[in-house]
């Protein structure tokens, strides 16, 4: 038997946590449909999302450009660009689909929907592409950067505040090597998981003491972790700098 999408999705629910009517579902439906899905519903009547993906990042940057260019008119390009990417890479789009909670929304394989961890962050953040792409497609551009306003340009402020359009490491080091004259070192504490999927802890030392922790799913990712860490024992969460100046 053919399953049809309104046995899988709930559109008042999805278009409640959007704030979007859509004029067409079907753009929404393929946005919330993951290659993984199809693998177990062969008869499944939509594509998967990564055509939406590919136009939504499109669509995402050419916005968040738009807007970075008309607010900051002094800036130049290369910090326009470090500030767009701390704006719509995997992290933040992840973060701002877990706001939305569109996690319980997207159609998964069995076993996709157990994963976690950095599998999981890249799923929500590439279905956040494809559902701007889908809302670009139903309610044109105009839709698109009003959502894209609401829900992504609104981390602006922390963006500029935490200074996440620095490389935490660099960050690190510029302001220990000023206060202290000597080079933070990391090292690998542990090491967890199978060869495809092991995590890392990395250490981040000022001398021979141990000043933060950070795991992620590659050496260089768990050092910049440890590094973020340390940033926000040393920054005060309030302290406010001018932004690449």
């Amino acid at each position: 038997m053919t399953k049809t999408s309104s046995d899988k999705f709930d559109f008042p629910k999805i278009e409640k946590k959007l704030g979007i009517k859509f004029k067409h579902k079907k753009f929404i439906e393929e946005a919330l449909t993951h290659r993984s899905f199809l693998n177990e519903a062969p008869d499944w009547q939509l594509p998967h999302n990564e055509r939406l993906e590919f136009l939504g990042d499109a669509v995402l940057e050419l916005i968040v450009t738009e807007f970075l260019f008309s607010e900051f008119p002094k800036y130049q390009e290369g910090q326009l660009t470090s500030i767009r990417a701390a704006l719509v890479n995997h992290i933040m789009l992840s973060k701002v689909a877990k706001e939305l909670e569109i996690e319980e929304l997207i159609l998964l394989s069995k076993g996709e929907a157990k994963d976690s961890g950095r599998a999981r962050s890249a799923i929500l953040s590439n279905a956040m592409e494809a559902i701007i792409g889908a809302i670009h497609l139903d309610q044109g551009y105009e839709g698109a950067k009003k959502f894209i306003h609401k829900n992504i340009l609104k981390h602006l402020d922390e963006v500029l505040n935490k200074e996440l359009f620095l490389d935490a490491k660099s960050r690190l080091q510029e302001i220990i090597q000023e206060t202290h004259r000597i080079t933070p070192t990391y090292k690998i504490l542990n090491e967890t998981g199978p060869d495809h999927d092991k995590k890392f802890v990395s250490g981040v030392y000022m001398g021979d003491k141990l000043i933060a922790e950070g795991a992620g799913f590659s050496k260089q990712e768990a050092e910049r972790s440890a590094a973020a860490a340390a940033l926000s024992k040393i920054i005060p969460q309030n302290q406010s700098k001018p932004p690449l100046s």
